[in-house]
């Protein structure tokens, strides 16, 4: 057996997984519906929505197994993700990668696969829609196109659970999405014992930015903060707007020393970003920081609470970054 390769976007591609809050979530009729379908077009015993996780493939819906997950090392989907297109294997027997696959040699005893990759608006495979069977066969580019179209159904229910925890403008986690994922990052440090830092970003003067230049600037200024912060913070940090100018980044497996690193890059970007627009347009911003150490309660809201106040006295103390003097 042959386990898949990690791709090497594949911590930003979970942390989009977990942003969805799909995972561990129960069975739900609008992803059932496509799996019957499938089951009964292809003629198959079994059709799952198969979502690939750090160390799992979890299978949102499942028809023809009971089993709600598996290991992601001895998954089909693992190395169907890594495709652009629809991945068959008309007989698991006689591939390298499968053919001691315990799902060819044990139960279920599998001999064929087609999975079609679930692509988010970002370009991220999460995982696929598969069809197996107990016996080998080949499809037709017809049979193909029809996977492709059922798969992008699901993609559809995906993207629509993904809207849920975007804001529309600048494209960053809202509220619910951190919240969200923020429990998985909390969750995780938690596990291996690692600290979390969350730092909360006000923008200064941005009301003066609406009054004097309209909104559709005050648009442009929070989407070249957020662009900004793309810049500056890891893929597996996730970063929110809370609404109107707040922003929060929670960093897992982060210090003091490492919060604070990034807030220094951070104002580098933004002091090379304000070098090109009219004094006025400017961006500045206040920043506070809450801590996690591990054995706390995964609590986003109680870290944000402490983080929001640290910020308003940060405010209040010095003038707001990006105007500092080098």
């Amino acid at each position: 057996m042959i386990a898949a390769p990690i791709p090497h976007d594949d911590a930003a591609r979970v942390c989009a997984l977990h942003a969805l809050g799909v995972l561990d979530t129960p069975p739900e009729e609008r992803f059932d519906r496509v799996t019957r379908l499938a089951r009964r077009m292809f003629h198959v015993p079994i059709a799952l929505v198969s979502l690939v996780d750090a160390d799992r493939q979890w299978f949102k819906s499942s028809q023809g197994v009971q089993d709600r997950q598996l290991p992601r090392d001895t998954s089909f989907c693992g190395h169907a993700i890594l495709q652009d297109d629809v991945m068959e294997v008309p007989d698991l027997a006689r591939d390298e990668r499968f053919h001691d696959n315990p799902l060819v040699v044990d139960g279920p005893r599998v001999r064929f696969y087609a999975g079609a990759p679930l692509v988010d608006p970002q370009g991220m495979r999460l995982g696929t829609l598969c069809i197996l069977d107990h016996k080998p066969r080949e499809m037709s580019d017809d049979d193909r196109a029809v996977l492709r179209d059922l798969a992008d159904m699901v993609r559809e229910e995906l993207v629509a659970q993904h809207a849920a925890t975007t804001d529309h403008l600048t494209q960053l986690n809202n509220r619910r999405g951190l919240e969200l994922l923020g429990r998985h990052v909390l969750a995780a440090c938690s596990r291996n014992g690692h600290p979390a830092r969350l730092l909360f970003l006000d923008l200064d003067g941005f009301k003066q930015i609406n009054d004097r230049f309209g909104h559709a600037e005050g648009d442009i200024a929070l989407q070249r903060f957020a662009d900004a912060m793309r810049r500056v913070f890891r893929a597996t940090d996730v970063s929110s707007r809370l609404g109107g100018d707040e922003f929060v980044v929670l960093m897992g497996d982060a210090d003091d020393a490492a919060a604070r690193a990034a807030l220094d890059r951070l104002s580098d970007v933004i002091d090379e970003c304000n070098r090109a627009r009219p004094p006025g347009l400017a961006l500045r911003y206040s920043a506070g920081l809450a801590r996690w150490a591990p054995g706390g309660a995964p609590a986003v809201a109680a870290l944000l609470h402490d983080a929001d106040r640290a910020m308003y006295q940060e405010k209040q103390q010095r003038p707001s970054r990006s105007t500092r003097t080098h």
